[in-house]
């Protein structure tokens, strides 16, 4: 057996090589071709168990009472394998390449009454397990259970004793594999009943595991075993391309935008009208005389409270867009196909440590702009507006996996690789990124000077206060991208490989921009009341989105998924509620900065004195 590592570029010596190690060992942008020969060993990895409805809950495949060695001996993990739960070892199972082998003993075990009945339940929990051959998953349920008749009751539970592995070949490499007990009969685990040949008895069940492997030439290179994948589903289909419901969502976005940009121009165009006659007091003189979004024009400039926490919002905002685009743009390019296990958790942390230096620099430059004194401190809430969170809710999370046993609590070892990743990478780079952005920060470019004392606002009417506009500023790209959502969490929360990154891509960006439309409109009517709190008010209304997401996650649990349980749904609804956050953050970031765009256009363009 040989094995050929084709990787994306070379590496030189030095501190570049000592970087390259770093990102290999981070994010695996590479690809272990093995070569086998004929009778070479084929080694089969045993990986974790879990319930079929909580794709969050594992345990290791050994925490059931299964054939095992006397020594286990896991696998080397990527920090991707890891963070997706895998916990990989080997197997007794004895496979050769293209040689087949028949009901071949892997090993007899005498069950005791505990063990039993922890099978059985696992069996009723609909439990499955998960191997991994060539890096390859094979999947299979445990056991066998079935529910017939009412009076009289019949409840069936058995144990699969015999697998079928079926693996196809191309040349050298392997191309599948799957197990299958098509024409197995299962061990029956009813209490008090015992299989044909084995002894039952009060102190437990004698069963003997076999397996057989079969292999098939196939016609599929190896570089595109993927596709073979992607074909073969051992859960069920639930996702189908969906490209009418995405074509009803952008045309029906199309025409929002279209509505939402002429109504605006043609409205702005009759106010430039009318406040750019020829007039002849100064602006003193104007303020008396006009009503609208012009008489606040003194105020509209004038910097909000809590300049650093805005700013912090703004700069962690800035960096989850930069990270966004970058996996889906990695995920277009073909980086994260079925074989690379965990190869986007892997990016994203990569990404995330990298991109600070985003989140710094745009925020202390900003903040510097507004007039900002303690950018020491609006960096260190920079680094920990996102990052707290995120602690304290994996803190939660994994207290409950480690007490249940889960695969998904993270080794030590891992939680130090984590937070020295944060320490050395992602704090320091917030910190540099803040020190450059001060520096290079300019002036607020403001068209209108603003007065030392505020004016007063008028009384608003109900339809213009901030709850009204959340609901309508998050509602709205909240529509834009719900088909697409559901496809989005029946992945995360669920079996299916996400493919359609090219319509990902088309929706993130029309969430983009509705969010950037609809904060216009908002902003508009806000300071057409003479309102000119907008900084906040822009940021809130389309960052709204983020509770919307959230509700619709309550649903998907409720009405779309069959989760149950403390782990799975502690889980869920931690990440669901930091994915939210996330999510409330960008699109805060592009409502602000459309409308301070607006905002400044449309007083440039106006004849004041």
């Amino acid at each position: 057996m040989t094995a050929r590592l084709e990787c994306s570029g070379p590496c030189v010596a030095g501190r570049s090589m000592r970087l390259c190690v770093l990102v290999l060992c981070l994010l695996p942008h590479f690809v272990w071709t093995v070569s086998y020969k004929q009778g070479d060993p084929v080694v089969l990895y045993v990986n974790k168990v879990g319930p079929y409805h909580n794709p969050q809950e594992t345990y290791h495949y050994y925490t059931l009472p299964v054939c095992r060695p006397k020594e286990v001996r896991h696998k080397a993990l990527s920090l991707g394998e890891v963070l997706d739960g895998d916990r990989m070892a080997e197997s007794l199972y004895n496979i050769h390449f293209k040689e087949n082998s028949e009901r071949q003993t892997l090993c007899k075990l005498t069950l005791s009454e505990k063990e039993v009945d922890q099978l059985r339940e696992a069996i009723e929990e609909l439990y499955y397990f998960e191997f991994v051959l060539d890096d390859i998953p094979i999947l299979g349920f445990v056991g066998y259970m079935e529910e017939s008749g009412f009076l009289p009751h019949s409840h069936k539970v058995g144990l699969w004793t015999h697998l079928d592995f079926n693996i196809e070949y191309n040349g050298d490499s392997v191309i599948f594999a799957n197990v299958s007990v098509k024409d197995v009969k299962p061990e029956p685990l009813e209490e008090g009943v015992g299989g044909a040949g084995h002894g039952v008895s009060s102190g437990g069940l004698t069963v003997t595991h076999t397996y057989s492997v079969r292999w098939f030439e196939s016609t599929l290179p190896h570089s595109r075993r993927a596709e073979r994948l992607r074909d073969y589903s051992f859960f069920p289909k639930t996702l189908e391309i969906h490209w009418l419901s995405i074509i009803n969502s952008l045309v029906l976005v199309v025409l929002l935008l279209g509505f939402v940009i002429i109504i605006l121009m043609r409205v702005l165009k009759n106010d430039f009208a009318r406040y750019n006659v020829e007039e002849d007091g100064s602006c003193d003189d104007l303020d008396q005389g006009d009503n609208g979004w012009k008489i606040i024009h003194t105020d509209v400039f004038r910097f909000p409270q809590y300049k650093s926490l805005l700013c912090a919002v703004l700069g962690v905002g800035a960096q989850f867009l930069t990270l966004a685009t970058g996996i889906i743009v990695m995920a277009l390019l073909g980086m994260f196909n079925v074989h690379r296990h965990g190869a986007i958790n892997s990016a994203a942390i990569v990404l995330y440590a990298l991109t600070s230096c985003v989140s710094g620099y745009c925020s202390c430059s900003f903040y510097t702009q507004i007039q900002g004194q303690r950018w020491v401190w609006n960096i260190i809430l920079t680094s920990a507006l996102f990052s707290a969170p995120l602690f304290f809710t994996w803190s939660v999370v994994n207290s409950v996996h480690w007490w249940s046993g889960s695969t998904q609590a993270l080794p030590a070892t891992t939680v130090l690789l984590l937070l020295g990743a944060w320490v050395l990478v992602g704090f320091p780079l917030t910190v540099i990124g803040g020190i450059v952005g001060k520096n290079r920060a300019g002036n607020f470019q403001a068209p209108c000077r603003t007065r030392n004392i505020a004016r007063q606002i008028p009384q608003q009417p109900w339809y213009k206060h901030t709850a009204v506009h959340m609901a309508i500023g998050g509602f709205l790209p909240f529509s834009a991208i719900s088909v697409e959502l559901y496809y989005i969490f029946a992945t995360a929360w669920g079996r299916e490989h996400y493919t359609l990154y090219g319509i990902l891509l088309c929706v993130f960006a029309i969430l983009l921009s509705v969010g950037a439309c609809i904060s216009v409109a908002l902003t508009y009517f806000l300071l057409s009341g003479e309102d000119y709190r907008w900084w906040w008010r822009s940021v809130l209304s389309t960052g709204s989105t983020g509770i919307f997401i959230f509700v619709y996650s309550l649903f998907y649990y409720h009405n779309r998924s069959n989760m149950s349980g403390l782990v799975q749904s502690v889980e869920f609804f931690g990440y669901s509620l930091l994915t939210a956050f996330v999510f409330s953050l960008m699109l805060g970031t592009v409502s602000f900065w459309a409308s301070l765009a607006f905002i400044r256009y449309i007083y440039r363009s106006l004849k004041m004195d």
